[in-house]
């Protein structure tokens, strides 16, 4: 619950035209990453609730075999769930991912509260979607039910908007 007495969801993510909260996570124990590092080109923040469930091995799963064409559009794909580095370093191996997860573990899920998909009652982060642009704001959004696969659909066509936008200016 929220101040409002109601149960936060997609109205309090982060909406288009926002500047995208600057962060430092873990991708594995010893590297870390940031927003900042990939200024100048799209990224895609995947917040999703936790690695080895199934939903969430199915959307990283679909994510790696179409990260080819995330790279088309120049875009960097990040994953980022509240659990620590030692276990994305196992989910990624055992799943073979070819992008990096990062660890909103300590202070647990603060990049997921900055975005304002995290879910306090559960202790772990919404199903939640971000294309930012190459200046570090937010063109799209959205929030997937927790136990929802939300594809790749709307982050291609985001994507694809953000590139027709960049070749006519």
């Amino acid at each position: 619950m929220n101040d409002h007495g109601t149960t936060q969801h997609q109205g309090f993510a982060l909406q288009p035209g926002t500047r995208a909260p600057e962060f430092t996570l873990k991708t594995t124990p010893d590297q870390a990453v940031s927003l900042s590092d990939f200024r100048g080109q799209p990224v895609i923040l995947a917040f999703y609730p936790a690695d080895w469930s199934l939903v969430c091995s199915d959307q990283m799963g679909l994510y790696n075999e179409i990260l080819p064409e995330f790279r088309r559009h120049q875009a960097v794909l990040l994953g980022i769930s509240v659990d620590g580095a030692w276990c994305h370093v196992a989910f990624t191996t055992q799943r073979k991912l070819h992008f990096p997860l990062l660890a909103d573990f300590e202070p647990k899920g603060a990049v997921a509260r900055a975005y304002g998909v995290y879910r306090p009652s559960d202790g772990y982060s919404e199903r939640a979607l971000f294309v930012i642009d190459g200046d570090g704001v937010i063109r799209w959004s959205y929030v997937s039910p927790v136990g929802v696969n939300p594809g790749a659909d709307g982050i291609l066509a985001a994507l694809e908007a953000l590139q027709r936008e960049v070749s006519t200016s």
